[in-house]
């Protein structure tokens, strides 16, 4: 085995390098992984430039990345689902497994869950990386390396779609055309949505929606009063929205989903903002619109990976940008910027591990 194990470690704000570390040593029911793709998100540009993550804070140095996938390079004892060479996605969240929440099947809120690239547990844009056996997910030969990587995005707006309820027929509103809401209106789509709207401040966003499958936009502006959008939104849409999700965390997307979806409806809310908004929960409130968060996800990275493999979703024009792992100031910088859509990084050369040319 090689002992080049470069990795992407953050050592404090603003303080991105290159540097090696120590190669793992799995445990009986882990793998260690060579990884090959993963995906730059909103959260790790936050640990990039502010330290900081909502309540989750930098205090120690922190190997970067979630998003990913691999290729098995060795077993644990006691691992039976995989084997030498196969090709993963890796759920990037482990819990406890013993816990109420674990045993009632949301894991998601484990207090004790393991998490890659949240402080203070090391994530997985390296070389070498270890994960528990059960949270990989094998590929099949006709999913490629960096549809695998998709799937932790795509599984939080599995997740979105699922909290609210999501089903055929409904009409959605999506605020916020950035990875997280394209993957949510991509994932209403598949679970049989009639009409979608998305909104976005960024024209080409909107246009990009467009082209993988909005019914409708609308462009948001500093200028746009709340009133009329409300009236734009039921306008497009020839109605109330029967589900609103907001994946953009500003308050004025937030006040939109409450102001605008119909009575006896749902606003969920995925964007992390401000700890503290003002919106008009009263209103809400007298209308019997749930209002539900969500955090991460849970069950949802085999649906995920049924979609893309099933063709039902396709997330692969989402990747806009390709960059090595020499190369991860650079992507990072992009990132940051908000050029293109999702920034991908190649540990292992581009399409090495894919059974299929794509």
């Amino acid at each position: 085995m090689s002992q080049d194990n470069l990795s992407a470690v953050l050592y404090k704000t603003k303080d991105l390098k290159l540097a090696q570390t120590p190669i793992p040593q799995i445990a009986d029911d882990e793998v260690l992984l060579r990884m090959d793709c993963v995906g730059i998100c909103g959260s790790d540009v936050h640990y990039w430039q502010d330290g900081a993550c909502g309540h989750f804070i930098l205090n120690s140095p922190m190997i970067m990345g979630h998003e990913a996938s691999g290729v098995v390079d060795k077993v644990g004892a006691k691992v039976k689902n995989l084997k030498a060479g196969d090709r993963v996605a890796i759920e990037p969240g482990v819990p406890c497994r013993y816990c109420e929440f674990c045993k009632t099947g949301r894991y998601h809120l484990c207090p004790d869950i393991v998490f890659c690239a949240t402080p203070p547990v090391h994530g997985n844009l390296c070389r070498y990386y270890k994960h528990a056996a059960d949270f990989c997910y094998k590929l099949p030969d006709h999913v490629s390396m960096e549809e695998g990587a998709l799937l932790e995005p795509l599984s939080v707006g599995i997740h979105a779609c699922r909290r609210g309820g999501v089903a055929a027929g409904d009409t959605v509103l999506v605020l916020g055309a950035g990875p997280i809401g394209l993957v949510t209106m991509l994932a209403a789509k598949a679970m049989g949505a009639a009409k979608i709207l998305i909104t976005d401040i960024l024209p080409s966003r909107l246009e990009f929606a467009k082209q993988i499958g909005a019914d409708h936009t609308l462009l948001v502006t500093r200028e746009s009063n709340e009133a009329d959008l409300v009236k734009k939104v039921h306008e497009l849409l020839g109605g109330h929205p029967d589900i609103s999700i907001d994946a953009s965390g500003a308050q004025a997307t937030v006040r939109l989903a409450l102001l605008a979806t119909k009575s006896g409806g749902v606003a969920v809310l995925v964007g992390m903002g401000s700890p503290e908004l003002t919106v008009p929960l009263a209103g809400a409130v007298a209308r019997e619109v749930d209002i539900r968060g969500i955090f991460r996800y849970v069950n949802e990275y085999p649906i995920a990976l049924s979609l893309v493999a099933s063709g039902k979703i396709d997330v692969k024009p989402l990747v806009t940008h390709h960059y090595t792992l020499e190369e991860t100031l650079e992507a990072y910088e992009v990132a940051r910027q908000g050029l293109g859509i999702k920034v991908m990084i190649h540990v292992q050369p581009r399409n090495a591990n894919n059974r299929i040319k794509f």
